[in-house]
Protein backbone atom coordinates (compact mmCIF):
# COMPACT_ATOMS: atom_id res chain seq x y z
CA UNK A 1 0.00 0.00 0.00
CA UNK A 2 0.63 3.83 -0.54
CA UNK A 3 3.11 5.27 2.28
CA UNK A 4 1.72 8.46 3.83
CA UNK A 5 3.49 11.03 5.91
CA UNK A 6 1.43 12.67 8.66
CA UNK A 7 2.82 16.58 10.02
CA UNK A 8 1.38 17.78 12.92
CA UNK A 9 2.14 18.90 16.51
CA UNK A 10 -0.77 17.40 18.25
CA UNK A 11 -0.35 13.64 19.41
CA UNK A 12 -4.10 12.97 19.70
CA UNK A 13 -4.72 14.48 15.92
CA UNK A 14 -1.44 12.11 15.16
CA UNK A 15 -2.99 9.36 17.31
CA UNK A 16 -6.18 9.28 15.49
CA UNK A 17 -5.05 9.81 11.76
CA UNK A 18 -2.71 6.85 12.09
CA UNK A 19 -4.64 4.43 13.38
CA UNK A 20 -7.67 5.72 11.01
CA UNK A 21 -5.41 4.77 7.89
CA UNK A 22 -4.12 2.10 9.13
CA UNK A 23 -6.96 0.19 9.36
CA UNK A 24 -7.37 0.55 5.44
CA UNK A 25 -3.93 -1.12 5.02
CA UNK A 26 -1.49 1.99 4.40
CA UNK A 27 1.57 2.30 5.98
CA UNK A 28 1.62 5.68 7.78
CA UNK A 29 4.82 7.60 9.34
CA UNK A 30 4.18 10.97 11.53
CA UNK A 31 6.85 13.80 12.62
CA UNK A 32 5.65 16.17 14.93
CA UNK A 33 6.75 19.66 13.78
CA UNK A 34 7.19 21.56 10.18
CA UNK A 35 11.28 20.71 10.26
CA UNK A 36 10.56 17.16 11.20
CA UNK A 37 7.99 16.81 8.25
CA UNK A 38 10.35 17.94 5.76
CA UNK A 39 13.29 15.75 7.18
CA UNK A 40 10.89 12.29 7.28
CA UNK A 41 9.90 13.35 3.61
CA UNK A 42 13.14 13.91 2.20
CA UNK A 43 13.69 10.29 3.54
CA UNK A 44 11.00 8.44 2.55
CA UNK A 45 9.25 9.92 -0.22
CA UNK A 46 5.75 9.63 0.46
CA UNK A 47 2.94 9.10 -1.76
CA UNK A 48 0.44 11.41 0.36
CA UNK A 49 1.18 14.09 3.07
CA UNK A 50 -1.82 15.12 5.11
CA UNK A 51 0.22 18.60 7.47
CA UNK A 52 -1.49 20.70 9.67
CA UNK A 53 -1.44 24.35 9.01
CA UNK A 54 -1.63 25.66 12.81
CA UNK A 55 1.89 24.80 13.82
CA UNK A 56 4.61 26.45 15.65
CA UNK A 57 8.02 27.72 14.16
CA UNK A 58 7.25 26.44 10.69
CA UNK A 59 3.83 26.30 9.84
CA UNK A 60 1.50 23.89 6.97
CA UNK A 61 2.11 26.68 4.11
CA UNK A 62 5.82 26.81 4.31
CA UNK A 63 5.46 23.04 4.90
CA UNK A 64 3.92 22.95 1.11
CA UNK A 65 6.10 25.28 -0.36
CA UNK A 66 9.75 24.29 0.38
CA UNK A 67 8.12 20.47 -0.67
CA UNK A 68 6.41 21.55 -3.99
CA UNK A 69 9.25 23.12 -4.94
CA UNK A 70 11.45 20.24 -5.57
CA UNK A 71 10.82 18.18 -8.37
CA UNK A 72 10.97 14.91 -6.67
CA UNK A 73 7.26 15.65 -4.55
CA UNK A 74 5.39 17.41 -8.25
CA UNK A 75 3.43 14.09 -8.09
CA UNK A 76 3.18 13.62 -3.91
CA UNK A 77 -0.59 14.51 -3.18
CA UNK A 78 -0.37 17.48 -0.43
CA UNK A 79 -3.59 17.77 2.29
CA UNK A 80 -3.91 20.56 4.52
CA UNK A 81 -5.45 20.10 7.72
CA UNK A 82 -7.28 23.04 8.55
CA UNK A 83 -10.50 24.03 10.38
CA UNK A 84 -10.41 27.62 8.31
CA UNK A 85 -13.23 27.98 6.06
CA UNK A 86 -13.23 31.36 4.40
CA UNK A 87 -12.26 31.27 0.33
CA UNK A 88 -9.01 33.52 1.06
CA UNK A 89 -7.79 30.60 3.36
CA UNK A 90 -8.10 27.94 0.49
CA UNK A 91 -6.50 30.55 -2.22
CA UNK A 92 -3.85 30.63 0.34
CA UNK A 93 -3.28 27.07 0.48
CA UNK A 94 -3.83 26.49 -3.18
CA UNK A 95 -0.86 29.09 -3.66
CA UNK A 96 1.05 27.05 -1.58
CA UNK A 97 1.08 24.03 -3.82
CA UNK A 98 -1.77 22.70 -1.48
CA UNK A 99 -3.84 19.57 -3.64
CA UNK A 100 -6.54 19.51 -1.13
CA UNK A 101 -8.19 20.60 2.33
CA UNK A 102 -9.32 18.68 5.04
CA UNK A 103 -11.73 20.20 7.72
CA UNK A 104 -11.34 19.86 11.72
CA UNK A 105 -13.16 18.08 13.49
CA UNK A 106 -11.85 15.21 10.96
CA UNK A 107 -14.56 13.14 9.71
CA UNK A 108 -13.35 9.79 9.60
CA UNK A 109 -15.61 8.92 6.08
CA UNK A 110 -14.13 12.02 4.24
CA UNK A 111 -10.43 11.16 5.29
CA UNK A 112 -10.80 7.92 3.77
CA UNK A 113 -12.27 9.59 0.60
CA UNK A 114 -10.19 12.63 0.09
CA UNK A 115 -6.85 10.03 0.61
CA UNK A 116 -8.37 7.34 -1.63
CA UNK A 117 -8.93 10.29 -4.13
CA UNK A 118 -5.21 11.89 -3.83
CA UNK A 119 -3.54 8.25 -3.67
CA UNK A 120 -5.57 7.92 -7.22
CA UNK A 121 -4.08 11.12 -8.21
CA UNK A 122 -1.34 10.62 -7.38
CA UNK A 123 -0.53 6.99 -9.18
CA UNK A 124 -2.24 8.94 -12.27
CA UNK A 125 0.54 11.82 -12.17
CA UNK A 126 3.58 9.16 -11.79
CA UNK A 127 2.33 7.02 -14.51
CA UNK A 128 2.00 10.50 -16.78
CA UNK A 129 5.62 11.72 -15.75
CA UNK A 130 6.85 8.50 -16.56
CA UNK A 131 5.20 8.14 -20.12
CA UNK A 132 6.50 12.08 -20.71
CA UNK A 133 10.05 11.08 -19.34
CA UNK A 134 10.06 8.49 -22.21
CA UNK A 135 8.36 10.59 -25.01
CA UNK A 136 11.70 12.77 -24.10
CA UNK A 137 14.34 9.96 -23.76
CA UNK A 138 12.77 8.81 -27.61
CA UNK A 139 12.68 12.76 -28.63
CA UNK A 140 16.45 13.09 -27.45
CA UNK A 141 17.30 9.72 -29.05
CA UNK A 142 15.62 11.43 -32.13
CA UNK A 143 17.59 14.53 -31.98
CA UNK A 144 21.07 12.52 -32.17
CA UNK A 145 19.69 10.77 -34.78
CA UNK A 146 19.15 13.64 -37.09
CA UNK A 147 22.53 15.40 -35.70
CA UNK A 148 24.12 12.25 -36.58
CA UNK A 149 23.05 12.83 -40.43
CA UNK A 150 24.72 16.34 -40.58
CA UNK A 151 27.99 17.04 -42.27
CA UNK A 152 30.94 16.92 -40.57
CA UNK A 153 32.74 20.42 -40.17
CA UNK A 154 35.63 20.27 -43.07
CA UNK A 155 38.46 21.95 -45.13
CA UNK A 156 38.07 21.78 -49.01
CA UNK A 157 41.71 22.64 -49.26
CA UNK A 158 41.50 22.48 -52.70
CA UNK A 159 39.39 25.74 -53.11
CA UNK A 160 40.06 27.03 -49.95
CA UNK A 161 36.70 26.46 -48.06
CA UNK A 162 35.88 25.80 -44.76
CA UNK A 163 32.64 24.79 -43.70
CA UNK A 164 31.28 24.86 -39.45
CA UNK A 165 28.16 24.89 -37.86
CA UNK A 166 26.11 24.44 -34.52
CA UNK A 167 22.73 22.36 -34.26
CA UNK A 168 21.16 22.81 -30.51
CA UNK A 169 18.01 20.60 -30.80
CA UNK A 170 14.79 22.18 -29.47
CA UNK A 171 13.13 19.91 -26.13
CA UNK A 172 10.54 19.33 -28.25
CA UNK A 173 12.54 18.53 -31.69
CA UNK A 174 12.01 20.49 -34.95
CA UNK A 175 12.35 19.86 -38.60
CA UNK A 176 15.75 21.60 -38.97
CA UNK A 177 18.24 19.66 -41.16
CA UNK A 178 21.33 21.34 -43.30
CA UNK A 179 24.14 19.65 -45.54
CA UNK A 180 26.82 20.49 -48.16
CA UNK A 181 28.50 18.57 -50.73
CA UNK A 182 30.17 18.54 -54.37
CA UNK A 183 28.05 17.42 -57.29
CA UNK A 184 30.92 17.31 -59.37
CA UNK A 185 34.48 19.03 -59.29
CA UNK A 186 32.99 22.48 -60.00
CA UNK A 187 29.63 22.49 -58.19
CA UNK A 188 29.28 22.75 -54.04
CA UNK A 189 25.55 22.53 -53.45
CA UNK A 190 24.80 23.71 -49.54
CA UNK A 191 21.32 23.84 -48.08
CA UNK A 192 19.05 23.92 -45.41
CA UNK A 193 16.06 23.32 -44.44
CA UNK A 194 13.07 23.74 -41.50
CA UNK A 195 10.17 21.77 -41.46
CA UNK A 196 6.55 23.31 -39.72
CA UNK A 197 5.81 22.45 -36.78
CA UNK A 198 8.10 20.00 -33.96
CA UNK A 199 7.71 16.73 -32.85
CA UNK A 200 8.99 12.97 -34.55
CA UNK A 201 6.57 14.23 -37.45
CA UNK A 202 8.72 16.84 -38.30
CA UNK A 203 11.62 15.59 -37.70
CA UNK A 204 10.93 12.49 -39.90
CA UNK A 205 10.29 15.12 -42.71
CA UNK A 206 12.93 17.09 -43.00
CA UNK A 207 15.34 13.55 -42.74
CA UNK A 208 13.03 12.20 -45.66
CA UNK A 209 13.91 15.21 -47.49
CA UNK A 210 17.87 15.22 -46.46
CA UNK A 211 17.82 11.32 -47.67
CA UNK A 212 16.30 11.83 -50.65
CA UNK A 213 18.94 14.81 -51.41
CA UNK A 214 21.98 12.62 -50.53
CA UNK A 215 20.72 9.35 -52.72
CA UNK A 216 20.17 12.04 -55.64
CA UNK A 217 23.21 13.31 -55.94
CA UNK A 218 25.42 9.95 -54.86
CA UNK A 219 23.54 8.38 -57.56
CA UNK A 220 24.96 10.73 -60.02
CA UNK A 221 22.09 10.72 -62.31
CA UNK A 222 22.02 6.36 -62.89
CA UNK A 223 19.01 6.08 -60.59
CA UNK A 224 17.48 9.47 -59.69
CA UNK A 225 15.36 9.99 -57.20
CA UNK A 226 13.85 13.14 -58.49
CA UNK A 227 13.39 13.28 -62.05
CA UNK A 228 14.43 15.33 -64.54
CA UNK A 229 16.52 17.62 -61.79
CA UNK A 230 19.31 19.47 -62.48
CA UNK A 231 20.76 19.50 -58.72
CA UNK A 232 23.46 22.69 -60.10
CA UNK A 233 19.71 24.81 -60.51
CA UNK A 234 18.28 25.77 -57.35
CA UNK A 235 14.70 26.27 -58.80
CA UNK A 236 15.03 23.00 -60.61
CA UNK A 237 15.63 21.27 -57.38
CA UNK A 238 12.96 23.66 -55.44
CA UNK A 239 10.19 22.70 -58.29
CA UNK A 240 11.57 18.87 -57.83
CA UNK A 241 10.91 18.66 -53.95
CA UNK A 242 7.58 21.17 -53.94
CA UNK A 243 6.15 18.42 -56.41
CA UNK A 244 6.92 15.15 -54.10
CA UNK A 245 6.22 16.72 -50.49
CA UNK A 246 2.98 18.29 -51.38
CA UNK A 247 1.36 18.88 -47.78
CA UNK A 248 -1.24 17.45 -48.35
CA UNK A 249 0.69 14.37 -48.42
CA UNK A 250 2.45 15.26 -45.52
CA UNK A 251 -0.02 15.32 -42.57
CA UNK A 252 -0.35 19.06 -43.61
CA UNK A 253 3.67 19.67 -42.97
CA UNK A 254 5.18 22.10 -44.74
CA UNK A 255 8.90 23.58 -44.86
CA UNK A 256 10.90 26.18 -45.73
CA UNK A 257 14.66 25.70 -47.67
CA UNK A 258 17.52 28.01 -48.76
CA UNK A 259 19.45 25.70 -51.24
CA UNK A 260 22.34 27.12 -53.38
CA UNK A 261 25.31 25.90 -55.67
CA UNK A 262 28.73 27.34 -55.63
CA UNK A 263 31.49 27.28 -58.35
CA UNK A 264 34.97 27.86 -57.18
CA UNK A 265 36.02 28.75 -60.50
CA UNK A 266 34.17 31.69 -61.03
CA UNK A 267 33.53 32.47 -57.58
CA UNK A 268 29.72 32.17 -58.52
CA UNK A 269 26.67 31.34 -55.98
CA UNK A 270 23.86 30.22 -57.32
CA UNK A 271 20.68 30.01 -55.20
CA UNK A 272 16.97 29.87 -54.24
CA UNK A 273 15.04 30.38 -50.82
CA UNK A 274 11.56 29.06 -50.70
CA UNK A 275 9.85 30.87 -47.70
CA UNK A 276 12.84 30.87 -45.46
CA UNK A 277 15.16 33.63 -43.67
CA UNK A 278 18.10 34.99 -46.56
CA UNK A 279 21.37 33.50 -46.17
CA UNK A 280 23.67 35.97 -45.27
CA UNK A 281 27.06 37.02 -46.70
CA UNK A 282 30.10 38.83 -44.97
CA UNK A 283 32.53 40.21 -46.24
CA UNK A 284 34.83 42.14 -43.59
CA UNK A 285 37.29 44.23 -45.87
CA UNK A 286 39.03 47.56 -45.03
CA UNK A 287 36.35 50.16 -44.70
CA UNK A 288 34.57 47.79 -42.59
CA UNK A 289 32.34 45.13 -42.69
CA UNK A 290 29.34 44.58 -44.95
CA UNK A 291 26.30 42.09 -44.93
CA UNK A 292 24.11 41.25 -48.34
CA UNK A 293 20.93 39.14 -47.43
CA UNK A 294 20.52 36.83 -50.95
CA UNK A 295 16.81 35.59 -50.97
CA UNK A 296 14.81 34.91 -53.33
CA UNK A 297 10.27 35.87 -53.32
CA UNK A 298 9.58 32.12 -53.49
CA UNK A 299 6.35 30.41 -51.05
CA UNK A 300 7.45 27.55 -48.91
CA UNK A 301 7.49 23.87 -50.09
CA UNK A 302 4.42 22.08 -50.38
CA UNK A 303 2.25 24.92 -50.28
CA UNK A 304 0.83 24.86 -53.58
CA UNK A 305 1.22 21.89 -56.31
CA UNK A 306 2.77 22.98 -60.21
CA UNK A 307 4.74 25.96 -58.46
CA UNK A 308 7.27 27.95 -60.89
CA UNK A 309 10.69 28.96 -58.59
CA UNK A 310 12.76 31.13 -59.56
CA UNK A 311 16.94 31.44 -58.39
CA UNK A 312 19.10 34.16 -58.55
CA UNK A 313 23.12 34.62 -58.91
CA UNK A 314 25.83 36.55 -56.72
CA UNK A 315 29.50 36.93 -56.93
CA UNK A 316 31.97 36.12 -53.91
CA UNK A 317 34.56 38.10 -53.00
CA UNK A 318 37.51 36.73 -51.32
CA UNK A 319 37.62 35.79 -48.12
CA UNK A 320 33.32 35.76 -47.41
CA UNK A 321 31.78 34.17 -45.41
CA UNK A 322 27.82 32.36 -45.78
CA UNK A 323 25.35 31.98 -43.12
CA UNK A 324 22.76 29.66 -43.34
CA UNK A 325 20.52 29.63 -40.32
CA UNK A 326 16.90 28.66 -38.87
CA UNK A 327 14.30 30.69 -37.43
CA UNK A 328 14.88 29.48 -34.31
CA UNK A 329 18.76 31.42 -34.14
CA UNK A 330 16.84 34.69 -34.15
CA UNK A 331 13.06 34.56 -33.11
CA UNK A 332 14.35 35.00 -29.81
CA UNK A 333 12.28 37.36 -27.34
CA UNK A 334 13.48 38.83 -24.02
CA UNK A 335 11.64 39.36 -20.78
CA UNK A 336 10.23 42.66 -22.30
CA UNK A 337 9.08 40.88 -24.86
CA UNK A 338 11.83 42.69 -27.57
CA UNK A 339 12.73 40.49 -30.40
CA UNK A 340 16.06 39.92 -31.25
CA UNK A 341 15.06 39.46 -34.85
CA UNK A 342 17.68 39.50 -38.18
CA UNK A 343 18.80 43.08 -36.92
CA UNK A 344 20.55 41.41 -33.65
CA UNK A 345 22.02 38.80 -35.72
CA UNK A 346 23.58 40.88 -38.53
CA UNK A 347 24.73 43.05 -35.41
CA UNK A 348 26.80 39.81 -33.99
CA UNK A 349 28.09 39.28 -37.45
CA UNK A 350 29.28 42.63 -38.43
CA UNK A 351 30.87 43.18 -34.82
CA UNK A 352 32.83 40.06 -34.33
CA UNK A 353 34.60 39.24 -31.07
CA UNK A 354 38.13 37.87 -31.95
CA UNK A 355 38.20 35.17 -29.24
CA UNK A 356 34.82 34.00 -29.76
CA UNK A 357 33.86 31.59 -33.07
CA UNK A 358 31.66 33.59 -34.85
CA UNK A 359 28.89 31.03 -34.62
CA UNK A 360 29.27 30.80 -30.72
CA UNK A 361 28.78 34.52 -30.05
CA UNK A 362 25.91 34.67 -32.27
CA UNK A 363 24.85 31.81 -29.83
CA UNK A 364 26.20 33.64 -26.86
CA UNK A 365 24.54 36.63 -27.93
CA UNK A 366 21.44 35.61 -28.10
CA UNK A 367 20.69 33.40 -25.16
CA UNK A 368 22.27 36.67 -23.19
CA UNK A 369 19.45 38.22 -24.76
CA UNK A 370 16.97 35.77 -23.85
CA UNK A 371 17.87 35.47 -20.79
CA UNK A 372 18.00 31.34 -20.79
CA UNK A 373 20.22 28.78 -22.38
CA UNK A 374 17.64 27.01 -24.29
CA UNK A 375 15.80 27.32 -26.93
CA UNK A 376 12.16 27.10 -28.06
CA UNK A 377 13.12 26.00 -31.55
CA UNK A 378 15.74 23.97 -32.85
CA UNK A 379 19.00 26.11 -34.11
CA UNK A 380 20.90 25.38 -36.68
CA UNK A 381 23.33 27.98 -37.85
CA UNK A 382 26.33 26.99 -40.55
CA UNK A 383 29.32 29.02 -41.87
CA UNK A 384 31.08 28.56 -44.94
CA UNK A 385 34.21 30.75 -45.49
CA UNK A 386 35.25 31.41 -49.19
CA UNK A 387 38.82 31.96 -49.54
CA UNK A 388 41.29 33.38 -51.60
Amino acid sequence: MAEILIIDDDPTIRMVLKRGLERQGHQVRIACDGQEGLEQAQQYLPALIICDWMMPAMDGLQVCRHLKSQVQFSTTFFILLTSRTEVEDRVLGLDAGADEFLAKPIDSNELQARVRAGLRLHELSRDLTKQTQLLQAELAEAAKYVQSLLPPSQLFSEYQIKADWRFIPSQHLGGDCFNYYWLDADHLALYLLDVSGHGVGAALLSVSVMNLLRSATLTQGLFPSLPSTDFAQPASVLASLNDTFQMANQNEMYFTIWYGVYQPQHRQLVYASAGHPPALLVHHGASGSSVQALKTANIPIGMMPNTTFIESVCQLEKDSFLYLFSDGVYEVTNLEGQLWGLLGLNHSLVHPQPSLHPLDQILQEVQQFGGRDSFADDVSLVQIHFGG
